[in-house]
């Protein structure tokens, strides 16, 4: 399975940092203002500190993971194994489905390699979608922690900043000399962390649980096909029945290119 760098990932990334930051500093602003470290502190640790206290620390750890998965998601080769299961159902059609055992070594989805071999094995057809759909379940819970874990940063991040504006608004009143003009300053600077909140929750932790859950629905749609191409083969369909079951599950672009 390969791993690429999401393009739509990067490309909006790279957009809401040009339309937020760009407009910005078009306005005549400048970067230095919005980088506080005592703003940025309050978000980031404390939207980490309440991610970790709301899951595990397993959990936690595999943020670097998920946001690399986000970044490099896998690309599922769905048109090839559509192509591997038509040739496997024609080696089963003809030789009998045992003689599919001398392809296991050759598959690199270790899934599909599970289910041809339970198919081998005699496995009852019920039985054999129950063991599959028991796996994608397990799969499905996963992920879904993944992205849930996301989506809770996405709702603390934009508190972390409003905390963080009130304590720099309280440290600014309660210091606030006769010159208004540091007062002013101090208070710009005060809202700096409602801006980290609400930035990093809209562009990226609630993205990546977005993207997340696409990656999942991607997965989850290659493996129903694979469990059902290999049920076919099972039941002895025709190769010719097989593939159009499997391009008719694909969207509707995909099979024109088929043709």
């Amino acid at each position: 399975m390969k791993r690429t760098l999401d393009k739509a990932t990067v490309i909006g990334l790279v957009l809401g940092l040009a339309a937020i930051f760009g407009s910005f500093l078009w306005e005549g602003g400048k970067m230095a203002g919005l980088l506080l470290p005592a703003a940025m502190l309050i978000v980031f640790a404390g939207t980490f500190a309440a991610a970790l206290i709301g899951t595990s620390m397993q959990a936690f750890l595999n943020i670097g993971t998920l946001t690399r998965l986000a970044l490099f998601p896998p690309r599922f080769a769905v048109r090839e194994d559509i192509g591997t299961i038509v040739r496997f159902s024609t080696i089963a059609r003809k030789d009998g489905l045992l003689a599919l055992e001398r392809e296991l070594g050759s598959l690199d989805n270790k899934f599909m390699q599970k289910i041809l071999r339970l198919a081998i094995d005699g496995t009852e057809p019920e039985t054999l979608r129950h063991l599959a759909e028991t796996e994608v379940n397990y799969v499905t819970e996963r992920h879904a922690q993944g992205a849930a874990l996301f989506q809770k940063m996405g709702g603390y991040s934009p508190t972390m900043g409003i905390i963080g504006t009130v304590m720099g608004l309280i440290a600014t009143l309660s210091n606030a000399g006769e010159d208004p003009d540091t007062l002013i300053r101090s208070i710009a600077g005060a809202f700096v962390a409602t801006l980290w909140g609400v930035f990093m929750a809209n562009l990226v932790w609630l993205p990546i649980a977005d993207k997340l859950k696409y990656i999942h629905n991607e997965e989850y749609f290659y493996m129903d096909m694979i469990v059902e191409g290999i049920l076919a083969i099972q039941a002895g369909e025709v190769p010719s029945v097989i593939k159009a079951k499997l391009n008719s599950m694909l969207p509707a672009s995909d099979q024109e290119q088929d043709d």
